[in-house]
C-alpha cells in the first residue's frame, strides 16, 4: 500500500527531512514524468517562493524530471497563479510549485498543476504516491540537471491586468501592500504602480528566512495599523506564495475571503457575470456568508476545506466563483486557482463599477459569532452511533433551527474532534459547544 505524502494542498514538510530530502524529491520528478497523460513538450515549468531552500530543492526535481527525459524550466521566484497561468499558456507538460504558503521558512512544499492550470487531480496524486512507494523506482538518478531558467513575468503581469482593464478611478489612490516577503514581491508593487497607484510595500524585502515571519495575510497586524494611521484606501496583504490575500479597508478593518465572496458575487450578479447563479465555499465559511447569499437569491454550494476542492465544485458546475475564508478566492473567468493579486484587483473594479468603498461592500456581511473546541479523542468513531453524542448533537441543531450552524469533525492528522458552532448569540453556543464536549470526553476521551 502506497504511503499517503499529498495533503490539501500538495506534499508538505521540513526542508531536509522525508518527504521533502533531495532523494524523495528527485523521486518524484522522476515519478511526475512517469503519470502525466500526455507528453509533448517535455518540459515542466517550475516557480518557487523566497524560502533559501527552494534553490536546492529545485535542483533536485531537475534530476528527477531528466531521469524521466524531461526539462525543468525555472521561472524563478513568482506567485503560485504565475505558475498556474504560464503552464496553461505555455507549451509545456506541467507546472510544478516549490513553497509552503503561509508556514515558516524552516518547511517547503510541492505543488502541481496539469498542463491547463489546475491542480493535480487526486487520483494522479495517488498515481505518484504508488510509484514512491515502489523501492525499485527512479533508484538510477543522475548527478545533476540543467536547469533553463527564464523571465516570464511580464507575461503574468499582462495577464494579471485584466482582472482591472481599468484603473483609471484609481489614479494616485494610496494603497498599502504587505507581501509577507515572499512571492509577490517579485510582482505586485510593481503591477499597482504600473496602474497608477501610490504604493506603500511592507513585508517586501526577503532574505530566504523572513517569509511570512510577523507578515503577510495570517500576521496582518502591522498592515492594519499602518492603513488606519496613515489614510490609506486600502491594504491589501498576501501570503508566502501569493495565492491568497487579506484586505483592509479604510478604517483599519480586516475583509477576508467570506466578504470578498459576498461583494463580489452581487456584484456579478447584477453585471450578468456569475454563472451558474452560485458560488462555491467551504465548510469553515461563516453561516452569515450563507444567509447573506440566499437573501440575495445566489446558492451558496458548500465543499470540504481546501482550495482544490473548491476548484473541483467550480469545474463540475461551470460557476464563475468560489474560496475560502482564509483569503483563497477563484474567479474562473481568469484562474481555477486563488490568486491574491486577481483578488484585490477584482475588488478594486467592483468599487470602481459601483462607486462604493471597501467598507461599504464588505459591511454587507453580518459575521455571526463562532466558537470552536477542540476534544482530545481515544478513538475515531463515527458518532452517529454514539447515542450519547448524537443526541446531543440533535438538540443543538434544534436550538439553532436554521439561524446557525454546527459542524463536527476529527482532525485528519491528530487524535481530535473539532466541534465548532455558529450562531446569534456567543453565552448560547460556548454553552452547546460544551455540551457536546462533555459527551464526547465521556464516551470517546
Amino acid at each position: 500500500m502506497s504511503a499517503r505524502l499529498f495533503g490539501t494542498d500538495g506534499v508538505r514538510g521540513t526542508a531536509g527531512q522525508f518527504p521533502l530530502d533531495e532523494t524523495t524529491i528527485a523521486r518524484l520528478g522522476a515519478a511526475l514524468v512517469r503519470v502525466l497523460p500526455h507528453r509533448h513538450s517535455g518540459r515542466v515549468l517550475v516557480g518557487r517562493d523566497t524560502r533559501e531552500s527552494g534553490e536546492w530543492i529545485e535542483r533536485a526535481l531537475a534530476r528527477g524530471l531528466a531521469a524521466g527525459d524531461a526539462r525543468l524550466v525555472s521561472a524563478g521566484v513568482v506567485p503560485t497563479p504565475a505558475v498556474a497561468y504560464l503552464t496553461r499558456s505555455m507549451d509545456v507538460d506541467a507546472g510544478v510549485v516549490i513553497s509552503a504558503s503561509h508556514n515558516p521558512f524552516q518547511d517547503n512544499g510541492i505543488k502541481i498543476f496539469s498542463a491547463r492550470g489546475e491542480k493535480f487531480a487526486e487520483g494522479e496524486e495517488r498515481a505518484i504516491e504508488a510509484l514512491l512507494a515502489d523501492p525499485a523506482f527512479a533508484q538510477q538518478l543522475p548527478a545533476d540537471a540543467p536547469v533553463d531558467r527564464q523571465d516570464l513575468v511580464e507575461a503574468y503581469l499582462a495577464h494579471a491586468h485584466e482582472a482591472l482593464p481599468d484603473a483609471s478611478a484609481f489614479r494616485g489612490a494610496r494603497v498599502a501592500l504587505d507581501c509577507a516577503n515572499g512571492a509577490t514581491t517579485t510582482v505586485a508593487p510593481r503591477l499597482f504602480r504600473e496602474l497608477g497607484f501610490d504604493v506603500t510595500v511592507i513585508g517586501g524585502e526577503p532574505d530566504g528566512r523572513n517569509i511570512n515571519l510577523a507578515y503577510g495575510s495570517t500576521h496582518p497586524e502591522a498592515l492594519v495599523d499602518l492603513v488606519r494611521t496613515n489614510g490609506f484606501r486600502l491594504g491589501v496583504a498576501f501570503d508566502g506564495d501569493g495565492d491568497r490575500a487579506i484586505l483592509v479597508d479604510a478604517d483599519g478593518r480586516l475583509v477576508d475571503g467570506d466578504a470578498v465572496l459576498l461583494l463580489s458575487a452581487k456584484h456579478m450578479k447584477a453585471r450578468g457575470r456569475l454563472k451558474g447563479n452560485a458560488v462555491v465555499a467551504t465548510v469553515m465559511s461563516n453561516i452569515g456568508l450563507e444567509i447573506a447569499m440566499r437573501d440575495a437569491g445566489i446558492e451558496l454550494v458548500r465543499c470540504p476545506v481546501g482550495d482544490k476542492y473548491v476548484m473541483e465544485e467550480i469545474i463540475k458546475r461551470d460557476l464563475s466563483l468560489g474560496g475560502e475564508q482564509s483569503g483563497h478566492v477563484i474567479f474562473s473567468d481568469y484562474l481555477y486557482t486563488g490568486d491574491g493579486i486577481v483578488t484585490a484587483l477584482s475588488v478594486l473594479r467592483t468599487m470602481a463599477e459601483t462607486g462604493r468603498e471597501l467598507k461599504d461592500l464588505a459591511g454587507e456581511l453580518v459575521t455571526y459569532p463562532q466558537v470552536l473546541v477542540n476534544v482530545r479523542v481515544r478513538e475515531k468513531r463515527e458518532l452517529a452511533s454514539v447515542p450519547e453524542i448524537k443526541a446531543v448533537m440533535d438538540r443543538v441543531e434544534r436550538r439553532l433551527d436554521g439561524r446557525g450552524r454546527l459542524l463536527v469533525r476529527y482532525s485528519g492528522t491528530e487524535p481530535l474532534l473539532r466541534i465548532m458552532i455558529e450562531g446569534e448569540d456567543q453565552t448560547d453556543i460556548h454553552a452547546w459547544a460544551e455540551e457536546i464536549a462533555v459527551s464526547v470526553r465521556q464516551a470517546l476521551g
